[in-house]
């Protein structure tokens, strides 16, 4: 059971900060307003209501970072504001019903990448610790812990440490731009 939640836990973490990330706003198949744009999703009000919190979350999370960029980085603003730009017109793009078959082909390979994690470490060939690296892609989380690191920085005063990081936060953001694009070509 334990290993059962594990997974699913990873599972979830694994494809929440890559597709979740790319998923910005909903998608706007009505025209007019995304903001206003009614959920398509086929769960309930509760499922719903998480589409409006992910969204306001992430509204947050950028104005945050744009406050800090401000008050640490204030040199790197132009470039900041460009690659989050970009980062909101490619989660639109992915997110687009065009782009449906591409998401499902991603997903599909994310779950099959994880069954075979969660093979090897059934069989031992795995500890969890190498288990939980491979389900991230050897990333341990890149942009999210640096995001929790940046928010302690910012909270204990450091400026040369939140300076830091909010350039590793951007080179990973521009990675992550780029990672999306990469899958927008896929046929």
């Amino acid at each position: 059971m334990k290993m059962k939640m594990l997974l699913l836990t990873l599972g979830f973490l694994v494809s929440v900060p890559g597709f979740s990330e790319a998923n910005g706003k909903l998608p706007n198949t009505k025209g007019g307003n995304p903001e206003n744009a009614p959920c398509d999703c086929q769960e309930g009000k509760h499922h719903h209501n998480m589409h409006r919190d992910w969204q306001s979350h992430m509204a947050e999370k950028e104005q945050k970072l744009l406050l800090w960029v401000d008050q640490f980085s204030p040199d790197k603003k132009a470039e900041w504001t460009k690659v989050l730009a970009e980062k909101k017109t490619l989660s639109k793009e992915w997110m687009s019903p065009e782009n449906a078959g591409k998401r499902e082909q991603w997903k599909k390979a994310k779950l099959a990448k994880m069954e075979e994690l969660k093979k090897q470490f059934d069989e031992g060939k795995l500890t969890k610790e190498e288990f939980i690296k491979k389900a991230h892609g050897g990333k341990e989380m890149g942009h999210w812990k640096t995001f929790h690191d940046l928010r302690i920085a910012v909270g204990k005063k450091d400026e040369k440490q939140a300076k830091v990081l909010l350039n590793q936060l951007l080179v990973q953001t521009k990675q992550h731009n780029r990672q999306i694009k990469e899958m927008l070509k896929k046929e």
